[in-house]
């Protein structure tokens, strides 16, 4: 007799560890999408949203789903409150089926982003131009600003390159970090976005030991 305990069923707080909500006014479904599967493949249950499409590892599927399908019911409802849990209550209202399954949560919730591959990926661009260092206040926010818009950038088709991140970082600091911008400008090739967070990070704290 198969076991009637998995510990994915234990799980009473998704947002510990989905830490991001999903809203149709902003761009985080791929931010969201990387979190939720991961934490599908942690539970060994990503197939309850993706299921293969390829042997041998179809068959086992269905297999899965066959030998105790009571369990594999509870653990897809279980996968569909974590959905549920994660989105907005507008998102929720535009999925939300009776009788649903994982599968078909996340098919349609992925319809409703993909649709608007384009429009994202033009919302992002206006983001990542116009984004500034004041509304962020330190380095280190700053850069994860706009390393997060360069990966949501990414998984909609419209990649930044190394040069223009760098240069978008570096173009709107304050002036008591010319010294180091000017270093990071004149070096040809540019260098990696993570060498320049790592020479502002060390300006900051120059800056801040002044004041």
């Amino acid at each position: 007799e198969s076991a009637k305990f998995h510990p994915a069923l234990t799980i009473t707080n998704v947002k510990c560890l989905v830490p991001v909500t999903l809203d149709n006014e902003q761009a985080l479904y791929y931010s969201w999408a990387a979190l939720f599967t991961n934490l599908t493949r942690v539970h060994d249950l990503y197939d309850h949203i993706v299921p293969p499409t390829e042997e041998p590892a179809r068959a086992a599927y269905l297999v899965a789903k066959t030998v105790d399908p009571a369990m594999w019911k509870r653990l897809d409802a279980a996968i569909l409150q974590w959905i549920y849990g994660t989105i907005s209550s507008d998102l929720l209202l535009a999925i939300l089926r009776r009788d649903d399954t994982a599968e078909g949560a996340w098919k349609r919730l992925h319809a409703l982003f993909q649709d608007n591959k384009a429009s994202q990926a033009t919302l992002l661009k206006e983001d990542f131009t116009s984004a500034i260092f004041e509304e962020h206040h330190t380095i280190d926010s700053y850069c994860n600003y706009l390393q997060s818009l360069a990966d949501q950038l990414v998984a909609v088709d419209a990649p930044v390159s190394n040069g223009r991140l760098v240069l978008c970082l570096t173009g709107s600091l304050p002036e008591a970090y010319s010294g180091t911008v000017d270093f990071i400008q004149n070096q040809e090739p540019l260098p990696s976005f993570e060498s320049c967070r790592s020479w502002l990070k060390m300006a900051e704290r120059t800056i801040k030991a002044r004041v």
